[in-house]
């Protein structure tokens, strides 16, 4: 379709505008072909009237679509112009803070003015190994390209950085350096890379300075070539110098610096090596005071001064040469300082004794007056005779500033050739990439010399920009089949051929440099004759004679040509360098010893910049024979010949560009300012590759993304199986136009604008498809809100209708009640008339019947009192008759009693005179004799204990009889008190009497009193009321006081509970990162072991020569694998003979082993003897104490001092074994040992029997110790002991006892001593500074320590004697039982008795027996722990059996017995162990370990076979007491298996398979260590399985860090594995079909997020999971591990997916977000397949899922910000921001995010303190445990399968 049907109603379009150089503008009519006006809308709200050009009737710049804006590539534009490309910039720079935009083949680099957290090692490692399109720009992305490049094509590559001053080239030269020394590495051990990059301070040091435009300006170009070698490894550098502003040296504008190291001299003069400079401030100095702006903000001069000589150092620039370097520009600065005063107008002098001038002398070792003489005068020399002419002052301030700029430039020049020697490097360079420094196109208002030779490289390096521009385009069309067609391009050869052609302007400006009068006006005159009118770039300017103009391809610049001769010439006198080459200081001549081919009056410039080629480390001596022409090469020439040469060395290799860009002259940051970027995008040529490009097809699309991208424009019946020709047929029908696109073989070509087209029908297309969908849902939400209003209008009449009738119903209601009121309140009026009168009436009843009661009342009591007379009188009557009647009755009965008894009376006395009654009487008296006789006896038993009785009860009744006397006593006087009371009481009746009168006078005042009590009383209540009320509200306030303290103390407890929950948190965060730290630290020690091994064995390559059968590995084979080979090769061949050959070689290592163990066996012995010692003196204290409680129980003192010296000369038996064993081992050690061990040259067992003997003299001197602690502890208890009691003794042994440690026991006992010695002297004078008083007062201390432990220590005691007297009242108790149980026997009969004695017999066996069992467990843990002890003393003589053992073959080993101290075994029937012959050790550990294949055992065997296997070995050797075996066969195991991971290292399933079988060994040394801990869980069998002989504790550890370095690279091989797979399966493939399209790419293509053969899809990191969990659960990883690793392994994926969501702009869009989510939740169904959900791998998940959430919420308000903010807690704060600047509307629909927006989450982000880092390190592993995992399988049930080959082996 044609360009002018796109300019419709709404389009919108660029329109120039003096002051923003392009404005956006909105069309609000459609064009139409011959309108001369458009009427135009502007973003400000005004109307505008444009008018076309009636000449080109151009129409304006279309605008691109709002989803194409903000581009990585600007070619992906669809309109290709510069506003466009002006507008990108500034969205990217402004907007999304992005600095880098690529454009086509060229990076642009926009300076921010601001540090950006965007250089550092994890961005470094994000961008290596990636395509330079996959990832956002980056100058590490152009590095990287040309890393890959070098090593892909094997072709050279160049850098090529441009730019204005200040627009960042030496920081963008510096970072694609630091890449390449990052990624690449060094091939040799002097670090090459930090020299590299140690480069960059020197030369910014003497090479940069401060200018208006930059405060790191680089003052000259350079180009710096890397080399790598064969392995692209650095192997040094090469720097090429351009240009040199030697003019800043003498002079500088204001406002800037001269360069940087004058100024950090000058910061650091005050150092003591620098005092000999005689410097001072930067202002005292000429040469650095002419700016006035010497200090810049935020740099300090001397501490750059410091890297400044640290590089130097690095560089191998010694100290000597440094301070030469410093003393010749200290000498500058004070040459600068030299002073002319006139003498006349032809000559000036320099005053006498010139002290800048002696100093510059001093410093440059030259005379004084030779150099005072020459900078006054030159030489002149004709044909025949020589003069010497005074100058006049300006003549000779100029040859001072000439000389000084010299010296300068001679400086550098030596500085650059130094470097280059540190950087060189003696291997042989494969390849190189170059990184060229240099300045962009410049044009200023009076441009000279510089700026010229400036352009003229700016137009050579334009040219072959241009041509390898063009190159590539026509490589992609040939690549395509396209049918080429001539694309139109700038050719610059004219321009370059007005500067550098035969009788160009270089060639004539050296003509008149060789004329004897050339002038600048004669050099101008012959330019206008030549060029002028000839040549269509060159110009004259109409007003001046001594100006030109070129046009150069960015502008036309005009030059003055005032000073070219001057500059290009280059003067400096030749009498100046002959001073200087005569002087005494050896490092000065070294400058100047070319100068031979370089001085003369035509040879250098004064003021300009010089060119500095390469400096040949050694100079070239001239031949006698060559001419002087030859060396007259003016600056022009020199620099177009180096110019030529880097044009060589460029199109000799790959270039690739950096253009940097200066947003703004202020240096602000984050400020673009629209003129300046497009003056420098026209000047760089970024806009030539923008018109090269749309010229042709600057848009391309792949088959598969154009059918993705415009499905949409696609019926159901255009879509073939043919994706392409689907595309083809679709295109045909949508641009009838076939030359607006070409089809290739891939890909599809359109012209500029077409793109945009098709951007538009697809947007009409959705925008048609949303208004039908929008049609739709808005008359479905109608019709909805319709029937939801008539629903409410029924509800609101169903409601009013109801209102109503329920008002009626409450009217009939009403009535009704009123008429029931009425009804009650008449009834109620007569009801009360009718109780009045009732009341009335009754009132009067009421008096009248109380009156006639009243009279009736007192009849009746008349009546009573009458008849109360009656009864009375007739009572005395009654009971005076009955008086009478009785007394006579009772005077009859005794007159007849009294006749009964004498008869009775007679009666008796007859019967007593009568014999048979004493007869009678007499019968049975004896019986009754005898029982009164027993009763008799019990009487008198009777009688004594009721005499016992009365005789207490008769002291009792003493004792009441004296209380009593003493109480009449006390009542008699008492009584006497009452006797005078009575007198007292007749005077107080008197008394009373008076009261009374005073009691009527005091009770009328009591009413008055009372009345003002009641008074008194209610204000009082009233008072009492309000209190009561100001207490309730004082309950309220405490209860609500309780209730705030309650929920404070809750509140506390819950801070305090999240306090303890957040330290134990950090505790356990504290344990990972020891962890960690440990584990990364044996990942280094690891690394450097094989770094040692590799070493190793390149020395072993490098002394043997080579076999011929040696085969030469792939150079691109890594390291490890070639050298392993090797290793590998010769040590299954040649290690037995090598072992059995080479003895002397091999003793060395073992001896010093056997030192380290043997001094490890003395420091256990140490132990053991202190332990001991802490025994003797526990038992000693028992005696001690067993001594201080012989009076109380002395048969028990006995028999404790009888048990305690037993135990004593136990100890004291052990003791002398103890040295026996030693003198023993020191003469085995002597005696048996080889000569060259015990020779004086070996020292090893010198020093073992040194520390022998030490330890048994510090054994004895501490027996002494305490032999003398003991007897004198004893005498602190005598002292003590008539002070205090029993227990006060006690109570001190007992807290002596306490004291383990000896020393602590001698302070206590000074502490006791020094407390009870009286001083008879004052402290304080005991010395002169007072010493003895600090430990006086120390002592004093310990004493009221001891003081307070003895006082507890009593109470305790106390509570013991109360215990002790409890048990005693049991016993006593328990004896009353038995004597009880006694008695009951002896009453039973025989049979019964034995029977119950019997059943008492067998009880107290029973207990007796439990008690021994007891007993028999103590002794059963005794016997174990001296076992221990045995295996101790049998490790230590095994030990010194290892010398002996290298020369005595295995026969004799196995026959000779190893010592006599070993411990006699008897032979048991073991199970559960594998023996093997020494000899055959090497065949197990290759057949178990080297040769094993991994998947044969997890498929056939149990899991863990080599472990269980290895580890019945060992039981084995343990079993036999072979310490040596255990420790070889454990030794070759962890090499082997070391050897096996190095050589098969990148095999997860063998990495896997040795992680598990060492996981399982290590958990079978805990299991069967004999260890109670590790014991919990084994079955009886297997703890009979146990080590027996050996604690091999230390090869637990070995084993353990051996495990943790397998985990370690079972993380990198799976990462490895993983790292391709995650960003295709996580970021680009649409695992949701359709939901994101694919946006228009530019020249950088990204990797395809469609499905092709080749991508990695989720499924397959899924299938990949899939398979590393089913290895791992195949060789039987414990499950916790296997947590581990899942949960690493999603770390990782989280990671990689993370960075580069974070390093992608076009991945950050709202339907990238729901297929992240999409991802994620497949991961954790996967987890949640394999029942691994709490291994916590979904929380490494957490912060890519808050990424994807961030990009699908809403961005807009306040709200979202606050939501946003409280959801993100696991991302960071440069994360969520950049994640922000970032999202990018995939369509039309979607909207960007704010700036404002983005503001506002940083203001509410800057408290939260978070990393500043922007990545998550990828690499980072977390710290890896080994839970114990006991196992339940039975060593004895182990068979050995007949495939592994291990038939020498034996079961035991």
């Amino acid at each position: 379709m044609a360009a002018s049907e796109l300019y419709t109603k709404f389009a919108r379009v660029w329109i120039p505008d003096p002051e923003e150089v392009w404005k956006s503008a909105e069309l609000l009519k459609d064009y139409k072909p011959g309108d001369k006006v458009l009427l135009l809308h502007l973003e400000e709200g005004e109307d505008l009237e444009y008018r076309l050009d009636p000449k080109t009737k151009e129409l304006p710049h279309l605008r691109n679509p709002d989803i194409l804006v903000g581009e990585n590539d600007l070619t992906a534009l669809s309109y290709l112009h510069e506003p466009a490309v002006l507008h990108n910039l500034r969205v990217r720079f402004i907007d999304s803070k992005l600095i880098y935009t690529y454009c086509g083949i060229v990076l642009v680099a926009i300076n921010p003015y601001e540090q950006l957290p965007i250089y550092g090692e994890d961005i470094i490692n994000a961008y290596s190994g990636q395509n330079m399109g996959d990832m956002d720009p980056h100058i590490f992305a152009v590095a990287e390209e040309a890393y890959k490049q070098m090593a892909r094509d094997e072709r050279n590559q160049s850098i090529i950085v441009s730019g204005e001053s200040g627009a960042g080239k030496t920081v963008s030269a510096k970072y694609a350096m630091r890449y390449f020394a990052t990624v690449s590495g060094s091939a040799s051990e002097a670090n090459v890379e930090e020299k590299v990059l140690a480069s960059n301070p020197i030369m910014e040091s003497i090479g940069n300075a401060k200018t208006t435009r930059n405060d790191n300006s680089s003052r000259f170009g350079k180009y710096i070539e890397i080399g790598f070698d064969k392995r692209y490894r650095i192997i040094g550098a090469n720097m090429r110098t351009y240009l040199l502003e030697k003019s800043r040296v003498v002079f500088q504008a204001e406002e800037e610096r001269n360069y940087h190291i004058f100024y950090q001299l000058c910061a650091s003069a005050k150092l003591p090596e620098f005092k000999m400079l005689r410097l001072g401030n930067a202002n005292n100095f000429h040469y650095t005071k002419q700016g006035g702006s010497p200090v810049i903000e935020g740099i300090d001069d001397a501490k750059e001064m410091a890297h400044t000589r640290q590089a130097c150092t690095l560089l191998g620039i010694s100290e000597s040469y440094q301070m030469g370097i410093f003393r010749i520009l200290a000498g500058i600065l004070h040459l600068g300082n030299v002073g002319f005063t006139s003498r006349d107008s032809d000559s000036c002098t320099i005053p006498p004794k010139h002290e800048p001038l002696s100093i510059f002398c001093d410093l440059m070792g030259v005379g004084y007056e030779e150099m005072c003489h020459w900078l006054c005068h030159r030489k002149l020399a004709t044909a025949t005779e020589t003069y010497i002419k005074p100058i006049s002052k300006l003549q000779a301030t100029n040859a001072r500033d000439a000389l000084a700029k010299h010296i300068y430039a001679k400086l550098f020049n030596w500085i650059v050739d130094h470097v280059n020697q540190a950087l060189h490097s003696a291997v042989k360079q494969h390849s190189f990439i170059g990184v060229l420094d240099i300045y962009g196109f410049e044009t200023f208002e009076i441009n000279s010399f510089e700026q010229f030779c400036i352009n003229y490289a700016n137009e050579k390096l334009q040219q072959q920009f241009n041509l390898h521009v063009f190159k590539l385009e026509q490589e992609e069309y040939m690549k395509e089949q396209i049918p080429w067609t001539l694309i139109d391009f700038y050719d610059n050869q004219p321009c370059i051929n007005l500067i550098e052609s035969k009788l160009g302007i270089l060639d004539l400006l050296d003509e008149e440099c060789r004329m004897p009068k050339g002038t600048d006006d004669t050099w101008a005159q012959k330019l206008y004759n030549t060029h002028l009118n000839k040549c269509a770039l060159f110009e004259k300017p109409r007003l001046s004679n001594k100006a030109f103009i070129i046009q150069h391809f960015a502008d036309k610049v005009e030059y003055q040509c005032e000073g070219f001769l001057e500059k290009n010439k280059d003067t400096v006198f030749e009498e100046q360098i002959k001073v200087l080459k005569s002087s005494k200081f050896k490092m000065l001549p070294e400058l100047f010893q070319d100068d031979e081919k370089t001085i003369s009056p035509t040879s250098a410039t004064s003021s300009g910049r010089t060119p500095l080629t390469r400096i040949p480390a050694k100079p070239t001596k001239g031949r006698p024979g060559q001419t002087a022409k030859e060396h007259k090469k003016t600056v022009g020439h020199q620099f177009r010949n180096s110019l030529h040469l880097l044009m060589e060395t460029l199109n000799a290799t790959t270039p690739h560009y950096v253009r940097c860009i200066k947003p703004n002259d202020f240096k602000f940051p984050f400020t673009f300012d629209e003129k300046r970027a497009v003056q420098q995008l026209r000047a760089c040529g970024v806009l030539e590759t923008i018109r090269i490009s749309a010229a042709g097809f600057p848009s391309r699309w792949t088959y598969q993304e154009f059918f993705s991208r415009y499905r949409v424009l696609m019926k159901q019946k255009d879509v073939l199986s043919d994706k392409k020709q689907t595309c083809k047929n679709v295109l045909e029908k949508l641009i009838s136009d076939k030359d607006k696109y070409q089809f290739g073989k891939t890909k599809i070509f359109f012209r500029a604008g077409q793109v945009a087209y098709l951007e538009k029908l697809r947007a009409d297309k959705l925008r048609a498809a949303c208004i039908r969908i929008q049609k739709t849902i808005r008359g479905w939400l109608l019709r909805k809100k319709y029937l939801r209003m008539r629903k409410a209008a029924i509800t609101v009449q169903r409601y009013v209708r109801g209102y109503q009738a329920r008002c009626y119903a409450k009217f009939l209601r009403r009535t009704k009640a009123a008429t029931i009121i009425q009804k009650y309140w008449r009834m109620y009026v007569v009801h009360r008339k009718y109780k009045i009168k009732r009341a009335a009436t009754i009132v009067l009843q009421s008096y009248l019947r109380g009156y006639l009661a009243r009279n009736r009342y007192r009849k009746i009591r008349c009546e009573h009192k009458a008849v109360i007379i009656q009864k009375w009188v007739r009572g005395w009557l009654a009971r005076t008759y009955y008086k009478r009647s009785m007394h006579a009755i009772i005077y009859l009965q005794c007159c007849f009693r009294r006749m009964m008894a004498k008869r009775e009376l007679k009666k008796l006395k007859i019967e007593a005179r009568s014999v048979e009654r004493y007869k009678k009487l007499h019968i049975g008296m004896e019986n009754k004799i005898m029982q009164l006789q027993r009763k008799v006896d019990e009487q008198n038993k009777d009688y004594k204990c009721l005499m016992e009785k009365l005789t207490n009860l008769e002291g009792i009744y003493n004792s009441e009889t004296e209380k009593l006397r003493s109480d009449l006593e006390r009542l008699q006087l008492s009584e006497e008190e009452a006797k005078v009371a009575t007198g007292r009481v007749l005077s107080l009746q008197e008394e009373v009497a008076k009261l009374r009168k005073d009691l009527e006078q005091t009770q009328s005042e009591k009413k008055s009193i009372e009345e003002r009590a009641d008074r008194y009383k209610q204000e009082t209540e009233q008072v009492v009321s309000i209190l009561k009320e100001e207490n309730t509200l004082l309950k309220q306030e405490k209860d609500t006081l309780n209730h705030l303290i309650v929920e404070q103390a809750k509140e506390m407890t819950e801070t305090m509970e999240k306090k303890l929950v957040e330290e134990t948190k950090q505790l356990e965060l504290d344990l990972n990162d020891e962890r960690l730290r440990y584990q990364n630290l044996l990942n280094e020690f690891s690394r450097l072991e094989e770094r040692y091994d590799d070493l190793k064995e390149e020395m072993t390559l490098m002394v043997n020569v080579p076999k011929p059968g040696h085969k030469r590995t792939d150079s691109t084979h890594s390291s490890n694998e070639s050298e392993y080979t090797f290793s590998s090769e010769i040590a299954e061949t040649e290690d037995i003979p090598l072992r059995t050959e080479e003895p002397s070689e091999k003793k060395v290592p073992l001896d010093m082993s056997l030192f380290l163990k043997l001094q490890k066996r003395v420091t256990e012995l140490e132990q053991e003897k202190q332990v001991m010692q802490d025994e003797l003196d526990r038992k000693e204290e028992q005696v001690l104490r067993s001594k201080a409680k012989e009076e109380e129980r002395p048969q028990i003192r006995g028999a404790e001092l009888e048990y305690e010296s037993l135990k004593r000369q136990e100890l004291e038996s052990e003791n002398k074994k103890l040295k026996n064993e030693l003198n023993e081992l020191r003469k085995a050690l002597s005696e048996k040992s080889a000569p060259e061990v015990t020779a004086p040259g070996a020292p090893a067992y010198r020093v073992l029997m040194e520390q022998l003997t030490s330890v048994s003299e510090e054994l004895d001197v501490r027996k002494e110790e305490v032999l003398i602690l003991r007897s004198q502890l004893v005498s602190q208890k005598e002292a003590i002991q008539p002070k205090n009691t029993m227990t006060d003794s006690t109570v001190l042994l007992e807290d002596v006892q306490k004291m383990k440690d000896k020393g602590e026991i001698a302070q206590a006992y000074i502490g006791l001593k020094e407390t009870n010695r009286p001083s008879a002297m004052d402290c304080h004078e005991l010395n002169e500074d007072g010493e003895l008083w600090l430990v006086y007062e120390g002592l004093k201390q310990a004493n009221r320590l001891l003081e307070s432990q003895l006082q507890s220590q009593k109470r305790s005691h106390e509570n013991e004697a109360e215990a002790l007297r409890g048990e005693i009242q049991s016993l006593k108790e328990e004896n009353n039982r038995q004597q009880q149980l006694l008695a009951q026997n002896l009453q039973l009969p025989p049979e019964a008795r034995i029977e119950a004695s019997l059943q008492h017999e067998i009880t107290r066996l029973t207990n007796e027996n439990l008690d021994l069992m007891e007993q028999l467990e103590k002794q059963d843990k005794t016997v174990r722990k001296l076992k221990k002890q045995l295996k101790v003393f049998a490790k230590k003589i095994g030990e010194l059996e290892v010398g002996q053992m290298e020369n005595i073959s295995p026969g004799q080993i196995i026959d000779e017995p190893i010592r006599p101290v070993n411990i006699p075994r008897k032979e048991k029937d073991f199970q559960g162990m594998l023996e093997y012959k020494k000899e055959d050790e090497q065949k197990l550990v290759k057949n178990l370990i080297l040769e094993l294949k991994p998947r044969g055992v997890a498929v056939n065997l149990i899991p863990g076979l080599p472990a269980y296997i290895l580890f019945m070995c060992v039981r084995h050797a343990d079993y036999l007491n072979d310490d040596q075996k255990v420790r070889s066969l454990l030794t070759s195991t962890i090499n082997s298996i070391k050897k096996v991971l190095k050589k098969r290292g990148d095999d997860f399933e063998a990495v896997s398979f040795w992680l598990s079988n060492t996981c399982r060994f290590l958990h079978c040394l805990k299991q069967y260590s004999g260890e109670e801990g590790f014991m919990k869980h084994n079955t009886s069998r297997q703890n009979e399985h146990c080590l027996t002989n050996f604690d091999l504790a230390e090869y637990r550890q070995v084993l353990s860090d051996l495990a943790i370095q397998i985990y370690q690279q079972l993380v990198r091989v799976l990462e490895n594995i993983l790292q391709p797979m995650i960003v295709s399966g996580m970021l680009e493939h649409e695992t949701i079909q359709g939901v994101s399209g694919v946006k228009p790419t530019g020249l950088r293509k990204r990797t395809s997020s469609i499905a092709d053969e080749g991508t990695y899809t989720l499924d397959s990191i899924l299938r990949q999971l899939n398979s590393f969990h089913s290895v791992m659960c195949q060789h039987g990883m414990d499950p916790e591990l296997i947590k581990q690793v899942v949960k690493q392994m999603f770390y990782i994926v989280g990671a990689i997916t993370l960075n580069n969501l974070l390093l992608r702009k076009d991945m950050c869009s709202w339907s990238k977000g729901m297929q992240i989510r999409y991802n994620v939740s497949q991961l954790e169904e996967w987890l949640r397949d394999k029942n691994l959900m709490n291994s916590g791998a979904k929380e490494t998940l957490e912060p890519l899922i808050q990424a994807a959430q961030l990009l699908q919420v809403k961005k807009k308000t306040d709200d979202d910000a606050e939501a946003i903010c409280s959801m993100c807690n696991a991302l960071t704060t440069a994360q969520i921001v950049k994640v922000l600047n970032l999202y990018t509307p995939v369509n039309e629909f979607e909207e960007r995010v704010s700036v404002s927006f983005i503001r506002t989450i940083q203001m509410r982000l800057r408290d939260r303190k978070d990393s500043p880092q922007l990545l998550m390190d990828a690499k980072h592993i977390f710290p890896v445990t080994f839970p114990f995992n006991p196992s339940s399988l039975a060593l004895e049930t182990i068979q050995i399968p007949a495939s592994l080959g291990l038939g020498f082996i034996s079961r035991v």
